[in-house]
């Protein structure tokens, strides 16, 4: 079964739609392995058969292609996600799979909760690696095992998908609800969305979409099928929220260049320039640099928000930094984790105050 399997034979791709809730459209797709299976064998036993035969990684591989075959075709303004488990992460196996895409733009790679993850930082060549071709990282689960909000801080996801366990009867719990919330709260200060998926009653759904969760997923909205399934029913977007001031009404230009000579040369030919911002060659921002450390080479992570982040959560995210940097603008990114800008601290606290 292995065999034929790592061959391809018998393994098709699903996708289940992932819905905006604010808008109530579908935005992303999970993609899924099915296979054909011998009477009496599920797919948990040709895992483990995989497992104790030291194949995981191979099959995962098989997986993998299946599903990233079909991007080419991926509708307009969508992204897909693909399940990895993480021992395998690091296999040349799996590499071979994200080399063979070259790009991954579009594509969030999610943490499986197949087997648990020792540590964060054995990962992190592998997750800067699909970073690096425009990949994202999400994880899976959230709640059911091993992605506790420690963990999270060190994978920096861009994704959180919230298990069933924490959706299933939502409605009526108010603990649950209560969680929820909270990791909404926590998902914004690390810049991640969160994803609810199980959805599988109205009432669930609803209930979701009133706490703000932005992404839902789950038979109510539709079934997995082939490339591209639409979605069962009608969802209404979600009522407009009260206005209130956002980043994007704040924004200021500074310079972005690829590079730290870039941003030195800057500084020294503009002396009234104060900030370069350094992006990658996505267009996503890395760094913000003043003169001093431009000249010096030295850059450290900054902190990101959405053009349309609510100014309080904007200013109450500043204020989680290191002292050192406190102060220091923030990078604001379109939809697409693209450099839009920056936001700078007394443009937030002005606005706050008012």
């Amino acid at each position: 079964m292995l065999d034929a399997v790592s061959a391809g034979t018998g393994v098709t791709a699903a996708f289940q739609p992932i819905v905006d809730t604010a808008r109530g459209i579908v935005v992303g797709f999970e993609g899924l392995a099915r296979f054909e299976m011998p009477a009496g064998v599920g797919v948990e036993d040709l895992f483990a058969q995989a497992r104790a035969a030291d194949r995981s990684a191979e099959i995962e591989a098989r997986c993998l292609r299946v599903i990233l075959v079909e991007r080419g075709s991926v509708p307009t303004n969508c992204f897909i996600t693909v399940n990895v488990s993480p021992h395998v992460l690091g296999h040349e196996a799996i590499r071979q799979v994200w080399r063979e895409q070259a790009d991954l733009t579009g594509v969030f790679v999610e943490l499986t909760e197949q087997s648990a993850i020792d540590s964060a930082a054995d990962l992190e060549p592998e997750l800067d690696a699909i970073r690096g071709a425009g990949g994202l990282i999400a994880v899976d689960d959230l709640g059911s095992g091993y992605a506790g909000l420690s963990r999270l801080l060190a994978l920096k996801p861009a994704l959180i998908k919230l298990d069933r366990e924490l959706i299933q009867g939502i409605d009526t719990d108010e603990a649950k609800r209560a969680l929820v919330e909270m990791i909404g709260t926590f998902a914004n200060r690390i810049d991640s969305w969160v994803l609810a998926e199980g959805i599988e009653t109205a009432a669930e759904y609803d209930t979701i979409t009133a706490l703000g969760v932005p992404l839902a997923q789950g038979y109510y909205l539709a079934r997995p099928g082939p490339a591209w399934p639409e979605l069962s029913r009608h969802v209404q977007p979600s009522a407009p929220p009260q206005p209130v001031p956002i980043v994007r009404d704040l924004l200021d230009v500074a310079p972005a260049v690829e590079s730290v000579a870039d941003a030195s040369r800057i500084f020294t030919e503009h002396a009234e320039v104060r900030t370069v911002v350094l992006i990658d060659h996505h267009g996503r921002p890395v760094s913000v640099l003043d003169s001093e450390s431009a000249h010096l080479g030295v850059t450290t992570g900054a902190v990101r928000v959405n053009l349309d982040t609510p100014v309080r959560d904007a200013l109450l995210r500043a204020i989680t930094r290191d002292s050192t940097h406190r102060y220091d603008p923030l990078i604001v990114t379109d939809n697409a984790g693209r450099y839009a800008g920056i936001v700078r601290l007394e443009r937030l606290i002005t606005t706050a105050v008012r």
